[in-house]
C-alpha cells in the first residue's frame, strides 16, 4: 500500500479487502497495538478468529476466552499493575459505565474496580460484524414492522441489529437513528463504523439516559427506524412504546431468552403488551374450561414480530405477537416458525422453515465506481418463490379416511403422521380429549397447536382442517365442499324447522337410519318445536311440528 495514500481511502481498501468472504473488517490488529507486550507475544490476528474475549485480571496470567466456552490462559506470568495501565493508557476515558473502546473498531474494553476506584481487571471484547446473519429473517425486516429480539448473551443480537440497521437504510432507503449507549452497534469514536451503512447514530452519554435519547431521536432527527440496543428499563419500554405510536419502526433488543419470560417480567412485559387480571362471567369460563380470574393481554403490544435467538443460527419467529401473547396466557400451545442459517460460512446459506428449503447466495460486496463512498450490501438475488410448505398433521380419534379424502380434493400439500413428534397441528374429536390426555399434553410440551372436531362428518373436519391451516375462502385449487349424509340431513332439518316457525303446521323429513334421525331430534329440541319419528324401517322418518 502507497505509504502517502490518505487515511481515509487506505482504510476503505483495507476494508473492502478485509470483506471478500463472509466477514467485515474485524480490526484485529488495532486491538492487539493497544495490548500489553506479555499477551500479544502469544497472540496473532489469525488466532484471534474464534476469540470473543481477551481477559487481563491482575495477580493473573491473561486469558483468552473463545466462542465455543474453552478458555485458553497465556503464558504462566501473572498481569500487573503496569500490564493494566499499558492498556488505559492506548485508549480513551473509561465512562460511567465503566466502558471504553478503539475509535473505528467495535472493539469493547470494559474496567474492573477495586473499592478505591483503582483499576484491576479488564475485559477487552472482540466486536465483530459478521454478514448473512439475517439472510433467514430478511422478509420479516423488509415489512416495515417493529421487531423485538430476545435471545441470551452472546447469541449475536446485536450482531443482527447492526446488519439490519445497514439494510435497512442503504437497501431500502429509509431514515434509520440508531440509539448506541454502549458503542457497541456503531463502534467507537465520533464516526459510525462503515457496518452500519448510511444510519445515523446517536450516543448515550449514561446508561439511564437511553429513555431520553430515544424520545429526543423521534422529536429532532425525523427517522423511519429507530434501533435500540438492550430495553431494560419500564421507562425504556414506555420510550418505545411512544416511538412505535408514532408510527415509527422500532428494531430493539431486550433482556430475556424468551417470549414467555417477557410476558412475566413486569418491568418489560408491556413490550407486548403487558398483562392484567381479568373475571370471568360463569358462561365463559365454562366455555375456556378456566378459572374465573385469567391473565389477559393489556393492550397492542408495542413490537408486532417477536424473534427468540437460540443460537447464532436458529431463530424462533412469532410473526403475531399479539396471537402469541394471547395464546400463551391462556395456556393454549403455540409453536413459532423456526428459521435456520447454515453455519457453514463458505457455502450457500440454507434457510429452512421446517420442511421447506430456500437457497440464498451468499452476501456480496460491491465497489462502486465513486471511490468516496463505501458501499456495502447484501447480494441482489431475492428470495425465491416460495413453494408452500408441506404439513404434518397428527389425528387423534378423527377419521383418517374423510382426513385424505378432504387432502386429496382440495389438493392440500399436508401428510398424515403417525408420530405427534413431528407434527405441526393435531386434530383431536372433542369427545375423547380426557382419553387422550396423555397424547394432548404431549402435544403442549412440543409447543403443537391443537385443533378440536365436535364430530367425525366430513364438512365438520373440512371447516377444522381448513382453520388449521390457515386457508381462506378460494385459496385452495378445488372450491366445492363435500357434505356427507349427515350433514344433508341436518341441513334439511334445518329448512323444515324454519317452514315450522314461519308457520307450516308440519313438515316431514326424508328417511334416516336411527342414529341420525337422533341428531334430527336434538337440533329440533333446540328450537323449542316438537319432532316424532313415524314409517317402519327403512322408511322411518321424523315429522317436525309446531308446538301447540
Amino acid at each position: 500500500m502507497n505509504s502517502r495514500m490518505p487515511y481515509a481511502d487506505a482504510e476503505r481498501l483495507f476494508y473492502i479487502r478485509m470483506m471478500s468472504n463472509m466477514e467485515f473488517q474485524n480490526d484485529l490488529n488495532k486491538l492487539l497495538q493497544v495490548m500489553p507486550p506479555k499477551v500479544v507475544s502469544f497472540l496473532t490476528a489469525e488466532s484471534l478468529n474464534d476469540v470473543i474475549e481477551i481477559v487481563l485480571d491482575v495477580g493473573r496470567p491473561p486469558e483468552v476466552r473463545h466462542s465455543g466456552g474453552k478458555i485458553d490462559k497465556l503464558g504462566d506470568v501473572a498481569v500487573d499493575d503496569e500490564d493494566i495501565n499499558f492498556v488505559i493508557s492506548h485508549i480513551q476515558d473509561f465512562t460511567h459505565d465503566n466502558r471504553s473502546g478503539i475509535p473505528g473498531t467495535l472493539h469493547r474494553i470494559s474496567a474492573i474496580r477495586n473499592r478505591q476506584g483503582k483499576v484491576i481487571g479488564l475485559t477487552c471484547r472482540i466486536g465483530r460484524v459478521v454478514t448473512g446473519t439475517i439472510a433467514c429473517i430478511k422478509d420479516f425486516c423488509t415489512q416495515g414492522k417493529s421487531i423485538l429480539f430476545l435471545g441470551p448473551p452472546g447469541v449475536g443480537k446485536t450482531t443482527k441489529l447492526r446488519e439490519i440497521s445497514r439494510l435497512v437504510a442503504d437497501e431500502l432507503g429509509k431514515r434509520v437513528v440508531i440509539v448506541d449507549t454502549s458503542n457497541e452497534i456503531a463502534g467507537d469514536g465520533d464516526v459510525p463504523h462503515p457496518a452500519v451503512g448510511s444510519s445515523r447514530r446517536m450516543q448515550v452519554a449514561q446508561p439511564e439516559l437511553q429513555k431520553d435519547i430515544m424520545i429526543e431521536a423521534v422529536e429532532n432527527h425525523t427517522p423511519e427506524v429507530i434501533v435500540v440496543d438492550e430495553i431494560g428499563t419500564e421507562a425504556e419500554a414506555q420510550a418505545a412504546r411512544t416511538i412505535a405510536e408514532r408510527g415509527v419502526m422500532l428494531i430493539a433488543t431486550a433482556h430475556g431468552n424468551c417470549l414467555e419470560s417477557l410476558i412475566k417480567n413486569p418491568t418489560l412485559s408491556d413490550l407486548v403488551g403487558g398483562i392484567q387480571s381479568v373475571t370471568l362471567g360463569d358462561d365463559e369460563a365454562k366455555r375456556r374450561a378456566s378459572q374465573k380470574t385469567v391473565l389477559e393481554r393489556e393492550k397492542q403490544p408495542t413490537f408486532d414480530i417477536v424473534i427468540e435467538i437460540t443460537d447464532r443460527n436458529t431463530l424462533a419467529v412469532y410473526k403475531n405477537t399479539s396471537e402469541a401473547v394471547d395464546y400463551i396466557l391462556r395456556g393454549w400451545p403455540i409453536r413459532p416458525e423456526i428459521r435456520k442459517v447454515d453455519s457453514k460460512l463458505n457455502e450457500p446459506v440454507t434457510l429452512i422453515h421446517q420442511e421447506q428449503n430456500i437457497e440464498l447466495k451468499q452476501p456480496q460486496v460491491e465497489e462502486t465506481a465513486n471511490d468516496n463512498k463505501m458501499n456495502f450490501s447484501f447480494s441482489r438475488q431475492q428470495y425465491v418463490e416460495k413453494i408452500k410448505p408441506l404439513k404434518k398433521v397428527y389425528l387423534y380419534a378423527v377419521s383418517r379416511t374423510i382426513v385424505e379424502k378432504i387432502i386429496e380434493s382440495l389438493n392440500l400439500n399436508v401428510e398424515i403422521t403417525r408420530n405427534i413428534e413431528d407434527s405441526d397441528i393435531v386434530i383431536a374429536h372433542k369427545n375423547f380429549a380426557k382419553g387422550g390426555a396423555k397424547i394432548l399434553n404431549l402435544a403442549q410440551e412440543y409447543r403443537i397447536r391443537v385443533f378440536y372436531v365436535k364430530t367425525n362428518s366430513m364438512a365438520h373436519i373440512q371447516k377444522v382442517l381448513k382453520e388449521a391451516l390457515d386457508i381462506q375462502e378460494g385459496d385452495t385449487e378445488t372450491t366445492h365442499d363435500y357434505k356427507d349424509e349427515t350433514e344433508l340431513a341436518l341441513d334439511e332439518a334445518k329448512n323444515a324447522i324454519k317452514k315450522v316457525m314461519e308457520g307450516a303446521p308440519e313438515i316431514e323429513l326424508s328417511p334416516q337410519n336411527t342414529n341420525i334421525r337422533k341428531l334430527q331430534h336434538e337440533l329440533v329440541e333446540q328450537y323449542n318445536l316438537r319432532s316424532v319419528s313415524i314409517g317402519e324401517e327403512p322408511n322411518r322418518r321424523l315429522k317436525v311440528i309446531k308446538n301447540r
